[in-house]
């Protein structure tokens, strides 16, 4: 048996290695209807709004979850609506958001997200508040979308009552080497240009320095693209700054090992931090870390699995779970329902 009573994570065949667990959602993407009838949420924040999505299970919900993608993805990838379904189908409500400039909503806000994007992601936990009327809040953050719920979990302990961080980059200096190992360039590529996209549709366009900065950059580098883009638009002074102000884990490894009480001033929500020791995108070892420094606190759990690849995690079992669920979806929904009390 493995992790909260969940049989013990196995590939299922044919996706048996890192990579194709990686890209499996890209080379057999699956129709996922969501309920017709969703609200459209627009949630105000500087320069304009970002756009959510909101879906009600068939009956009364248990509590709503804000789901938020990863690098280059939006509301609309494969895994943030697998996973909506799922918990749709297990009674719960459901929020899908796009940050600054991904998907539907590039055209509502000027710039780009990063891994901290605070000023962003308060308002919409205010929001997501509202929407929840009174019940019990949480979020799942697919990737660099989980850095930015511990982030802002981080700013604000009380904006979410549990979080989960699946395959997220927890230091992004120690990510960004990883992910540009020789192996991963063609990842690189596509991941890279599909930012180039994004920004290309910004209706603040561009500036010359971004325009140069860009030019100079290889088209693989994802540095580089941070270092042109991400870091001077969120008011950091080089790429280097960006990612250690931004990385969540020195503050995560200090909250993990204080001696605080559920109710203390700062104290962090319940979170779920799922990690592949084979992931190729990002290193296993920050997760590590964090699993050693919290191994004394219940509210703290990491996961680490020998096997899933980046937001892969697709295993035998799968087919049976209904909603064409993930392993990684399943662990998701028995530890939400754990936090509302089973």
């Amino acid at each position: 048996m493995g992790p909260l009573g969940q049989p013990a994570y196995c590939p299922r065949f044919p996706w048996l290695s890192a990579d194709l667990q990686t890209l499996r959602d890209t080379l057999r993407p699956q129709a996922l209807p969501l309920p017709r009838v969703q609200q459209r949420c627009l949630i105000p924040v500087a320069g304009g709004a970002l756009l959510a999505w909101c879906a009600l299970p068939e009956r009364t919900p248990q509590a709503m979850v804000l789901l938020v993608h990863g690098l280059g993805g939006n509301s609309e990838s494969v895994g943030v609506r697998r996973l909506a379904a799922l918990l749709l189908q297990r009674g719960l409500a459901v929020l899908r958001l796009n940050l600054r400039g991904a998907g539907e909503g590039r055209a509502l806000a000027p710039g780009s997200y990063a891994a901290q994007c605070n000023s962003d992601l308060l308002p919409v936990l205010v929001q997501a508040r509202q929407l929840a009327q009174g019940l019990p809040l949480l979020g799942v953050g697919f990737s660099l979308g989980g850095t930015v719920l511990l982030n802002a979990v981080l700013a604000n302990p009380g904006g979410l009552d549990g979080v989960v961080a699946l395959s997220a980059p927890l230091d992004l200096a120690a990510s960004c080497r990883h992910m540009q190992r020789r192996r991963n360039r063609l990842y690189l590529w596509v991941v890279v240009q599909r930012l180039h996209r994004q920004i290309a549709a910004d209706p603040a366009g561009l500036t010359a320095s971004e325009c140069r900065g860009l030019a100079a950059a290889p088209g693989w580098s994802l540095e580089g693209f941070d270092a042109a883009i991400t870091a001077p638009r969120w008011g950091y002074d080089a790429v280097e700054h960006y990612y250690a102000a931004a990385s969540p884990l020195p503050q995560l490894l200090k909250a993990a090992t204080a001696d605080v009480t559920a109710d203390a001033p700062g104290a962090l929500p319940p979170c779920l931090v799922l990690q592949s020791a084979d992931d190729p995108w990002v290193p296993a070892g920050p997760a590590a870390a964090l699993a050693e420094a919290s191994s004394g606190c219940p509210s703290m759990v990491v996961v680490l699995t020998h096997q899933g690849g980046h937001n892969g995690f697709h295993g035998t079992g799968d087919r049976d779970a209904g909603a064409a669920a993930s392993w990684s979806d399943r662990l998701t929904a028995a530890w939400i329902a754990q936090q509302l009390g089973g």
